[in-house]
C-alpha cells in the first residue's frame, strides 16, 4: 500500500509531524471516480495554497450515496492509489460520512479547498474552518472537464456502436 493512504490514526500522527515544523496545511476533499485534468489542475492549484495537501476521500458507499447506485465507477482502494500517485498530494484520508465536517475538525487545516462549481455559503463545512481561524477558497473549475461528462459521453459512444 502507498505510504500517503492512511488513517486517521496515522493522519494524525503524520499531521503532529507537520505542524512541529511550522507547515500550513490544505485540505480538500472529493469523490475523484474518473481522475481527469481538471482534477489534476485543481489539485495542483490547491498543493500551491500551502506547504501539503490532504485529501479526504469519499468512500464507496459514501459515493453511491451521493451520486447513485452507478457510482462509484473506480473502486475506493484505486481512487486513493491514483490520488496518491500525484506529486500534489501528501495525503490521502478516505472517510465514510457524506460530507468531511468531522475531519475538518480533527485537521483544522489553514485552508479548506472546494472546486468552483460549489459557493461557500453552500459548504457546510465552510463554519467549521472559520470558526477555528482558518479560510474556505474556492478554485474555479476546468470547463467542460468532469466525472459525469466523462460517463455521459461513454454511454453515447455505447449507444452508437450497439
Amino acid at each position: 500500500m502507498n505510504d500517503k493512504i492512511m488513517d486517521c490514526e496515522q493522519l494524525g500522527c503524520w499531521l503532529a509531524d507537520r505542524r512541529r515544523k511550522g507547515q500550513s496545511v490544505v485540505f480538500t476533499n472529493g469523490c475523484f471516480d474518473i481522475l481527469h485534468a481538471g482534477h489534476v489542475r485543481y489539485l495542483q492549484a490547491a498543493r500551491q495554497m500551502g506547504d501539503c495537501l490532504i485529501v479526504g476521500l469519499n468512500s464507496d458507499s459514501s459515493v453511491r450515496r451521493l451520486k447513485g447506485p452507478e457510482r462509484p465507477v473506480n473502486g475506493q482502494e484505486d481512487r486513493a492509489e491514483v490520488l496518491a500517485g500525484l506529486a500534489a498530494v501528501d495525503a490521502v484520508v478516505i472517510f465514510e460520512q457524506d460530507t468531511p465536517v468531522d475531519l475538518v475538525r480533527k485537521i483544522q487545516p489553514d485552508w479548506y479547498v472546494k472546486g468552483g462549481d460549489y459557493r461557500i455559503e453552500q459548504l457546510p463545512e465552510a463554519p467549521v474552518v472559520a470558526a477555528y481561524g482558518g479560510r474556505t477558497v474556492l478554485i474555479p473549475e476546468v470547463a467542460g472537464r468532469s466525472t459525469t461528462n466523462i460517463i455521459k459521453k461513454l454511454r453515447s459512444e455505447d449507444r452508437c456502436t450497439s
